[in-house]
């Protein structure tokens, strides 16, 4: 088993996520592509779940990841594999770090799709005119908002690409807490040119 690599690989597949996610959040800081009053953008967009959720805290397990694979294991306490079985340890704590990061940004992202986007009525008050996702299958609904022009579709596209995007980092940070503690248990690695099993 190669802990080290897969953690290594997983933690390459987090990169471009928490990169996409950031900007999936700073986009929404300008509904249907329009700067706004900071009155007028959803809430949701202000609790910044791409930014530091899916953004800022996916950083750790990312540098943690990569470390692994060249984690130097050649001892601590007078045994060689307790190196390797405490790096892994550790990954399980960020991978941890990772899922709840990730984790906050889904849940933030599904209750911003299920309330809809802050929007202009036609007597221009600005408020949330949809309840409970009912927007998501009535196309028609999308008229009352007015302004800004294509807020909805803006919203729903950022929001769901945040909710798919998020997941996926749970997944895979769910999957390297798993690999984790295997090297924890198993604490198989290759340690001054010698393979060690415990």
């Amino acid at each position: 088993m190669c802990c080290g690599g897969c953690a290594k690989c997983l933690g390459i597949t987090l990169i471009p996520l928490a990169v996409l996610c950031t900007l999936a959040n700073i986009l929404l800081f300008f509904p249907g592509g329009y700067p706004e009053s900071s009155d007028h953008i959803s809430v949701e967009v202000w609790y910044f779940g791409g930014i530091l959720g899916s953004g800022v805290l996916m950083v750790f397990p990312i540098l943690v990841f990569f470390g692994l694979k060249n984690n130097d294991c050649c001892g601590c306490c007078g045994n060689e594999s307790c190196g390797k079985r405490f790096a892994m340890f550790t990954s399980v704590i960020f991978a941890g770090v990772g899922v709840l990061g990730a984790g906050y940004s889904f849940i933030l992202s599904a209750v911003a799709l299920n309330r809809g986007p802050k929007c202009s009525l036609h007597n221009d008050t600005w408020t949330y005119p949809f309840e409970n996702g009912d927007y998501l299958g009535n196309y028609t609904l999308w008229d009352v908002c007015v302004s800004p022009e294509s807020v909805v579709p803006w919203n729903l596209t950022l929001f769901s690409l945040l909710l798919v995007m998020s997941g996926a980092q749970v997944v895979l940070c769910a999957i390297q807490a798993i690999n984790g503690l295997f090297g924890t248990l198993c604490g198989d690695c290759t340690c001054c040119g010698v393979r060690l099993f415990v």
